[in-house]
């Protein structure tokens, strides 16, 4: 009776091993993101999911054009599961050259066609337009009106005041200089972006850091998405948004999942996106202040968001823009030569 017993106490100390082993290994709570997405809306974004879900997530925040070639360097042996914000744009080469796993999440269903991803890989989850932030103190003591079209921004008044981010590095800027190649044609951008030149302050690594140097009157204006100038005005800066007449162009900003990154976190990483692009997820934006706009169709834009169907879009093709990354940067960098020392 006592071997009987003793027996009946091995097998009962073990059940949840056997368990366990019947179904795999106990369920992972941690998920691994790089993002493009600026560090005061995160901890929105992560602790809510955190609370829905259990799982903890560890992230790295670079800017897209870093974060696209951290990816590239890291093929080998990914260290991250999800690529989380910044431009489709950006997506579209880390498809083409394999760094991506093709996923599709089911809130798609939700989320309007010509925001998705005919390859398989980016998940859409915010839109955004180019735009001008102005510091309105900085104009009203000039006398000066706000830049309402790209040629104006080669005004010689504006000499040392425009801020902007460099395409190599920026996602941001990447799509401002796709903007104006697809608007001007290639010649007719070089042209364009050598006259500017003149007069730009600096330019930055990141997109988010020009609406944040006109915010602090470093800078006049900042070449940025709509979204990161309108941060800085609702913070209480001196600043203003103003757009192009004559056309701009917009982002779609996307997830996607990193090809064979850890595999335990895979489920995680599938679980995040969908989670992001639901309604719940979605509705976030107005609690994390970005004024990004939702594209679940079920979702609220925040207040004071401007809406890319309010605005003169170009039929901007980013699928053309990420297919030509590489080259347009190359010609940009030699006719501007300003990758060193970024801000």
């Amino acid at each position: 009776m006592r071997k009987i017993l003793l027996s009946m106490l091995v097998l009962f100390c073990m059940l949840p091993l056997i368990s366990a082993g019947a179904q795999g290994t106990a369920e992972y709570k941690t998920l691994t993101v790089y993002t493009a997405l600026p560090e005061s809306e995160l901890p929105t974004y992560f602790s809510e999911f955190e609370k829905d879900t259990g799982i903890k997530i560890q992230y790295v925040r670079l800017s897209a054009g870093e974060l696209l070639a951290r990816v590239r360097a890291e093929k080998a042996n990914p260290q991250a599961t999800v690529w989380f914000g910044g431009s489709y744009d950006n997506f579209v080469p880390a498809a083409k050259d394999g760094l991506l796993e093709a996923y599709q999440s089911p809130e798609l269903a939700n989320i309007p066609k010509v925001y998705q991803d005919a390859m398989g890989y980016a998940n859409p989850f915010y839109v955004g337009a180019i735009g001008f932030a102005c510091n309105t103190d900085w104009f009203k003591k000039k006398g000066l009106s706000y830049p309402t079209s790209w040629d104006d921004l080669l005004k010689p008044e504006f000499k040392g005041q425009i801020s902007m981010a460099h395409p190599s590095t920026s996602g941001t800027s990447y799509t401002i200089l796709a903007t104006v190649v697809q608007m001007k044609g290639e010649d007719g951008a070089m042209k364009y972006f050598g006259a500017l030149n003149q007069n730009i302050r600096q330019y930055t690594k990141s997109g988010t850091t020009p609406p944040m140097d006109v915010g602090l009157g470093e800078a006049a204006i900042g070449i940025t998405f709509s979204h990161d100038g309108l941060k800085p005005a609702f913070e209480g800066y001196p600043v203003a948004m103003s757009f192009p007449k004559d056309g701009t162009g917009y982002e779609i900003g996307c997830m996607a999942l990193i090809k064979n990154g850890p595999a335990k976190e895979v489920a995680n990483g599938k679980r995040f996106i969908d989670w992001m692009l639901s309604k719940r997820g979605q509705n976030l934006f107005e609690t994390s202040k970005s004024f990004r706009i939702p594209v679940n169709t079920q979702a609220t834009p925040p207040k004071g968001a401007i809406s890319v169907d309010s605005l003169k879009v170009i039929n901007y093709d980013p699928v053309w823009a990420g297919e030509n990354r590489t080259r347009l940067v190359e010609q940009f960098n030699k006719v501007v030569a300003a990758a060193n020392n970024l801000k």
